[in-house]
């Protein structure tokens, strides 16, 4: 008696994950970029507190509201063109029934085979098939806006808990270096984690956030320091 062989791939994977790395990152990077750069400019332990709990909870709702927006546009658009296919089945079942047919066809299936194909999918859930060979929309990749605003809204909350936490903890004269270091090690284990998730190289996944999050973490030390040398 054979067993069923489930077989895990990386793209069931890529709706979650990229809202969640994505909030992670942006979460680490804005909280701890606007920490270092007020703290560089000579701002108190409790400003630079009070800082990145703001932009804590700021970014968090910005995220989420973005995110919603952004996969909510999708997820309208995959409804309409499903509509549309919807109704083209029930007023042309033929013309659909050729369609498919021309695009395995164009997969490599010679034409009487392609057209049986065409017909046992059609017969099973025509909708079904034509969203997903027609359309390019399958249960994997649907849009689903609620549970991608959840999740960047969550991981921002996770990334922005470091640097947030990090200034509760370091010594008032030591909270930039404290803040960079940690943001890094967290960007790099970020990093590294979304390029295992993705079968991809996790040193260069681990080094190319590392370096965005370097890089603007200068970028706004040093605006820190040049209006707060101004102010």
């Amino acid at each position: 008696m054979s067993r069923m062989h489930h077989e895990s791939h990386n793209a069931e994977k890529i709706g979650w994950l990229r809202a969640a790395v994505l909030g992670a990152n942006d979460g680490t990077i804005s909280v701890a970029s606007l920490v270092v750069g007020v703290a560089a400019s000579g701002a108190s332990q409790n400003a630079i507190l009070l800082t990145a709990v703001a932009g804590l909870v700021a970014g968090a709702m910005s995220m989420a509201a973005g995110e919603y927006v952004s996969v909510q546009s999708q997820s309208d658009t995959e409804e309409a063109d499903l509509a549309r296919e919807r109704h083209e089945l029930a007023t042309h079942p033929e013309h659909e029934l050729a369609e498919l047919t021309a695009i395995y066809v164009g997969r490599g299936l010679e034409q009487p085979l392609a057209e049986q194909v065409a017909e046992q999918l059609m017969s099973v859930n025509a909708l079904e098939a034509h969203a997903r060979d027609e359309l390019g929309i399958s249960e994997t990749l649907r849009a689903r806006p609620v549970q991608a605003a959840m999740a960047s809204a969550l991981s921002f909350m996770v990334g922005a808990i470091v640097p947030t936490a990090t200034v509760m903890l370091a010594p008032a004269d030591r909270i930039v270096a404290a803040s960079s270091l940690s943001a890094l090690a967290a960007l790099a284990v970020l990093g590294a984690t979304a390029a295992y998730a993705g079968g991809a190289s996790l040193t260069r996944g681990a080094l190319r956030v590392a370096f965005w999050g370097a890089f603007a973490m200068a970028l706004t030390a040093a605006a820190g320091r040049m209006f707060g040398a101004v102010i």
